[in-house]
């Protein structure tokens, strides 16, 4: 089973390419949307959470997003005894997303992880697809979200490694913001020469990070 690490900085469609490997019988993990699952309320991490960021226990029982923000955004101390915290809980749910899809005899799964070179996650896949888009386009659609401004893109982006550095370091880059069918196109391609590569982490070994 090989496994294709999926990932691009923020407002570059990577979302939306996940939407499309799975519309194409793909199986995606999405750690972000692990996260949530572990912060909403009866999550696994909450309690934990809690204890380290007093105060950030929402009135529905689950972590409230934006109070947490506002204790780690720009504070790397606190984003790391965070990350400490999720990090682990999101390996232990990607290992059984794994196990699942390796039991169906998928022959390739993608990982979704939007900090996938920041976390070192690289290491744990056979190869890596960046998403990509003019520079334009990225902040157009960021800066459409709620309460973001260019101030806070700017120093998201300032934490994150480069667009640049990323394709660079890619197996094989999508790049967005043109038509839909040709990144359909190329989507495809690229899933079909996936599937023909080498599995180097499946089975996982000891200390893969796997288990």
């Amino acid at each position: 089973m090989v496994i294709l690490g999926l990932t691009g900085s923020i407002g570059m469609g990577k979302s939306t390419t996940a939407t499309m490997l799975r519309r194409m019988g793909v199986p995606v993990h999405d750690a972000d949307a692990a996260v949530h699952r572990l912060m909403a309320s009866g999550g696994a991490a909450v309690a934990t959470i809690e204890k380290a960021f007093p105060g950030t226990r929402g009135a529905d029982g689950g972590i409230d997003r934006k109070a947490l923000g506002a204790k780690v955004f720009q504070d790397p101390a606190s984003l790391r005894r965070l990350e400490a915290i999720l990090h682990p809980m999101v390996r232990a749910e990607t290992a059984a997303f794994l196990r699942r899809q390796a039991r169906m005899r998928h022959p390739l799964v993608v990982l979704d992880i939007p900090l996938l070179y920041e976390t070192g996650a690289e290491t744990r896949v056979d190869a890596v697809l960046v998403v990509t888009a003019p520079d334009f386009v990225q902040r157009g659609r960021v800066l459409k979200r709620t309460e973001m401004t260019q101030a806070r893109l700017d120093a998201i982006l300032a934490q994150q490694v480069s667009d640049h550095e990323k394709q660079r370091r890619a197996d094989f880059v999508l790049k967005n913001g043109l038509s839909k069918g040709w990144a359909l196109k190329r989507l495809k391609r690229i899933v079909k020469f996936a599937r023909g590569l080498e599995s180097r982490h499946w089975p996982p070994k000891y200390g893969m990070g796997m288990e």
